[in-house]
């Protein structure tokens, strides 16, 4: 037996999960990142392209997770979705991570959380020196990204998807587009993102030339560089963190439409952007599962930071981050959130990082 095999088979003992049923949580996942049936259908018939084996032994998860794996965190499965800034296909590393989320499946239920890690996060880089999280990404690939997740928040990440905006233009069109309610307030700058995304790939490129300017605000179907753009505008009230929400918009709509979407069409997703998507999934043969897409649903989603527990400040050299106030406390949140926790007590490991943050930031944000 392969090694791979030995750690395909740990991890299966490890969840619980039967083949059946590891394989559907693996499609759902990759719809909700639209990426909806790409890469499950095309590896059923090529080879491995776009995927990676990350050593378990390299993933860092905290000792009183592994507890918490067999009570509060037992049957959920979390997966780490990245969206880099990249329009060269430069998925592995080397780009920071526009987008960072954590997917929460409840393996009972059907049920998934949707958490934005905002990527001016002010956190352990998962090498002990702390910067903006996104950052992470850029130095270590999704290896060091997860490790990142894990460490700062007492989360067992193993697995994860990574998309560039190429790959999400792709999916989107594949589609047929998305249904977005665009406000007055973002149309100057959908727009303005659509020019310069379009600009950045020498006016050339997989991007279509015949950029459709949006006009009206309301609810509206939007095309795969007009909801790529959408995603990216930071320049309204919320800033940062509005963006942060505008992306899971984007990917519950395009959730919705792959939920209708025929084998037909999931084909044509897979042959656009097969070679836009890296990931360390396993995928094997899921046309059949298909059916059972709709029994999955989001029914809750937020950011990290919590609101109430995050301020905003210019950290020396590190520039403006925003600040977890504190990090401990946050990360009582978010299993509250994730898990329906409500009496979790951090690791030391996260304490760590909290007293760590606490001591390089407080000067700047008055607390």
């Amino acid at each position: 037996m392969s090694s791979s095999d030995k750690r395909r088979r740990k991890k299966k003992k490890k969840r619980g999960m039967s083949t059946g049923a590891k394989v559907a949580i693996f499609l759902v996942e990759l719809i909700i990142l639209a990426a909806a049936g790409v890469i499950l259908y095309v590896t059923t018939k090529t080879t491995e392209t776009g995927k990676v084996e990350i050593a378990e032994e390299d993933i860092v998860i905290n000792d009183t997770v592994k507890q918490a794996e067999e009570t509060t965190m037992k049957g959920y499965w979390n997966i780490a979705l990245f969206g880099v800034d990249s329009r060269q296909d430069q998925l592995t590393k080397n780009t920071r991570s526009d987008t960072i989320m954590i997917a929460s499946i409840n393996q009972d239920t059907g049920d998934i959380r949707l958490v934005s890690v905002y990527r001016d996060t002010y956190l352990n880089l998962g090498n002990d020196s702390y910067n903006k999280c996104n950052a992470a990404y850029a130095k270590g690939g999704p290896e060091q990204a997860i490790n990142m997740l894990n460490m700062n928040m007492d989360m067992n990440v193993t697995d994860f998807v990574t998309i560039g905006f190429q790959g999400l233009i792709d999916v989107v069109d594949a589609l047929g587009g998305v249904s977005i309610d665009v406000q007055d307030a973002e149309i100057e700058h959908l727009n303005n993102y659509q020019r310069s995304m379009f600009l950045d790939e020498g006016g050339g490129g997989k991007l279509n030339d015949n950029i459709v300017p949006v006009t009206n605000s309301g609810l509206q179907t939007l095309s795969g560089l007009q909801a790529t753009a959408y995603c990216r505008i930071r320049y309204t009230a919320g800033d940062d963190f509005r963006r942060a929400e505008r992306q899971r918009t984007v990917l519950l709509a395009c959730m919705d439409k792959a939920k209708t979407a025929s084998v037909g069409q999931l084909t044509e997703i897979a042959n656009n952007i097969f070679k836009e998507v890296y990931t360390s999934l396993d995928l094997n043969d899921i046309i059949a599962l298909l059916g059972d897409i709709s029994k999955y649903n989001v029914v809750g989603q937020d950011g990290f930071p919590n609101e109430s527990l995050r301020a905003t400040g210019s950290i020396g050299s590190k520039g403006s981050c925003v600040v977890p106030v504190t990090l401990s406390d946050n990360v009582k949140w978010l299993h509250w959130f994730l898990f329906g926790d409500e009496n979790y007590q951090p690791s030391q490991t996260v304490q760590h990082c909290s007293d760590k943050v606490y001591a390089d930031t407080h000067t700047y944000i008055g607390n």
